[in-house]
């Protein structure tokens, strides 16, 4: 069982908390447990991280409702082999205060200014964050049964190894932008009828930076990059469907000049099965006996997910009877429900008949015992399907 703590308990807010309430309940928790409030804190940083964590998570619309469906077993582990947002280093977490503390300074006042650590002066932007991946997996009923760990080949833009993802010659090849300063914002004043009004917009010649290289890689032509492949080891929870999605973040394109990465999308896909169906958590399982065996009962094995399982007919089986074989169907992937097989009885007619077999059957056809007697029948298909999941 995971020990994470829930997202929403993390940053102190309602499941029903709007995006504003979310940031607003990060912002006040990172500040409270940023590293330059609290020296040598082990428990703090990782309190910060975990906060970055549930914040990416919650702050995502579609890795949000993921969540909520699923919790921790949608997310699937932890980021850098996992799921959801683990493992993110400080270089990750404020890359994305720009976003969360916006131009105002605020934060800045509190630890150095800009954003970033305290002592550090101003430290060179990230690149540009690389795009999403999307891959499918396909799996077979017993893989989604008991979880599986995939290891894929995906083709995607990766760090370079020449410049370190840098995309300069060496780590000396960069300068302050001389448009705006090294900033990496341009400040402009306009005269309106209203008075003065200043606008901030990213520079346009660093793209928000604050520098430039003077010397670009010649492996990757100062993108920090190149297109290439990485081996993903993809552990998958036991119970997903057909058609979810998971995410697992920064296993997607590498970001220009050391942004960060994009994630890797994985839609599950399931393989059919020979003989079972699947419904929701259940196993389905069409069983056709011959009229002597559904008359004089028998013994005999059906398929299931993990192997095969024996039951016993009783004698007088009537055709449509369902048999139900509990704890054999999918578990759950967020609780500890798990389905049944259910197992439908259809007894076998014949298409033709020899001479013999017709005059047999002529005997039985003038027999009382063999005509139908609905008061002694068992209940209707739909009833019996009713009463098996009252």
């Amino acid at each position: 069982m995971s020990t994470k703590r829930d997202y929403y308990e993390i940053l102190v807010v309602a499941k029903s908390a709007s995006q504003d309430e979310i940031k607003k309940a990060y912002r006040k928790v990172a500040m409270q447990y940023h590293p330059d409030r609290n020296p040598n804190n082990k428990e703090a940083e990782e309190k910060f991280k975990e906060a970055a964590e549930a914040y990416e998570v919650l702050s995502d619309p579609d890795k949000r409702a993921q969540y909520d469906r699923f919790g921790h077993a949608g997310m699937n582990g932890n980021r850098g082999g996992g799921f959801g947002g683990g493992g993110m280093n400080m270089d990750d977490i404020f890359s994305n205060f720009g976003d969360i503390f916006g131009n105002d300074d605020i934060f800045g006042s509190f630890f150095g200014g800009g954003g970033g650590r305290s002592g550090g002066g101003n430290r060179r932007g990230r690149g540009t964050r690389g795009s999403n991946l999307r891959v499918k997996i396909r799996l077979t009923y017993e893989e989604i049964a008991k979880g599986a760990n995939k290891k894929i080949k995906v083709k995607k833009y990766v760090p370079c190894q020449h410049c370190g993802g840098l995309g300069a010659k060496d780590k000396n090849a960069f300068q302050s932008c001389n448009t705006c300063g090294g900033s990496g914002q341009v400040r402009k004043v306009t005269q309106t009828f209203l008075g003065q009004m200043q606008t901030v917009t990213t520079c346009p010649t660093c793209h928000g930076e604050g520098q430039i290289i003077t010397s670009k890689c010649g492996h990757c032509k100062g993108e920090g990059r190149m297109y290439g492949e990485e081996m993903v080891s993809i552990d998958i929870p036991a119970g997903v469907q057909e058609g979810m999605q998971l995410s697992m973040s920064g296993k997607g394109n590498a970001g220009e000049r050391g942004g960060a990465p994009g994630d890797l999308l994985i839609l599950i896909e399931e393989e059919p099965h020979p003989e079972l169906q699947r419904d929701g958590l259940n196993v389905a399982y069409d069983l056709y006996i011959s009229f002597p065996d559904a008359v004089y009962g028998t013994s005999l094995e059906v398929p299931t997910i993990d192997g095969k399982a024996k039951i016993k007919i009783p004698a007088g089986t009537q055709s449509g009877k369902i048999f139900r074989l509990k704890g054999k169907g999918f578990p759950s992937v967020n609780s500890y429900e798990k389905g049944d097989q259910l197992i439908h009885v259809n007894v076998w007619t014949p298409q033709t008949v020899t001479a013999d077999e017709k005059e047999m059957l002529d005997k039985l056809q003038s027999s009382d015992n063999f005509k139908p007697n609905p008061e002694k029948s068992e209940k209707g298909f739909f009833e019996k399907v009713r009463d098996i999941f009252s």
